[in-house]
């Protein structure tokens, strides 16, 4: 990966900065495949990796 490339890819992105509910957003690490969730609202905001039913770490191996 060179420098210009961005290692996170952003493949959902819902909701606003202006509502009390924030900002939500699916990131992929380009380099590893997880899967994370993504929220801000205001100064705040939070990363933790997506989990299935069973616990595991959500893996896209079609991320480009």
């Amino acid at each position: 990966m060179s420098k210009n490339e961005n290692r996170f890819k952003s493949i959902l992105k819902e909701g606003s900065s202006l509502s009390d509910d924030g900002i939500r957003q699916i990131l992929v690490d380009t380099e590893t495949g997880v899967n994370y969730l993504l929220w801000k609202s205001g100064y705040a905001g939070s990363v933790t990796p997506l989990l299935d039913s069973s616990g595991n770490v959500i893996v896209s191996y079609d991320v480009e």
